[in-house]
């Protein structure tokens, strides 16, 4: 969802070193103001990632799709992180982090599926209840990315947004990206 093929080792520099994903995106939105504004993107995102293995200025995290799809892919279960150690961890890396930042967004998880009784979006929306109550208590931006989804499933298909329901197609990103520009006050049309 983050990695997008960003440039190894560090994701800086340009539009496509940043990766084809929503953090280009946003990159896209914010290059007008660069200008005026000291900022400065950098894709850290590593596919396949979960909480376990997260390590500037202002964070932005969005975890917790993995840990969740890996309790119901059937792939490897002992990678499931449960919501209980995924709180732990979280909890922890802000409690690090947290203090030499001047600022932190919080980006709950998603899965693209409009029904809530579906067991992957209820576990779903339970990580995304733990990234709601850590952002108020420490602070943060958050980043509501499962109700920008709904929002848009209100309109269309989800195989228009993510063809597995979790891994976004670029229209999945666009809406990512807009997402994360209205949590942290900056629209498309902006001009600051």
């Amino acid at each position: 969802m983050t990695d997008c093929d960003r440039l190894r080792p560090v994701g800086e520099g340009s539009r496509a070193a940043l990766g084809h994903g929503y953090v280009a995106a946003v990159d896209a939105v914010l290059a007008p103001l660069h200008a005026k504004l000291p900022i400065r993107l950098i894709n850290m995102g590593i596919s396949g990632n979960t909480v376990r293995e997260l390590g500037p200025d202002w964070l932005s995290v969005m975890i917790g799709i993995n840990d969740v799809w890996r309790q119901f892919d059937g792939i490897d279960g002992a990678a499931a992180v449960m919501p209980d150690e995924f709180a732990r961890i979280y909890e922890g890396l802000i409690a690090r982090s947290r203090p030499r930042l001047k600022g932190l967004v919080l980006m709950a998880p998603y899965f693209v599926q409009s029904s809530r009784a579906d067991p992957m979006r209820r576990r779903m929306d339970e990580y995304g209840g733990i990234v709601r109550s850590l952002a108020a208590r420490h602070g943060a931006l958050l980043v509501d990315t499962q109700a920008a989804i709904d929002r848009a499933l209100e309109q269309g298909e989800f195989e228009s947004i993510a063809g597995d329901r979790v891994h976004p197609t670029q229209a999945g990103h666009a809406i990512i990206a807009r997402a994360f520009l209205d949590s942290i006050g900056v629209s498309p049309d902006s001009r600051r």
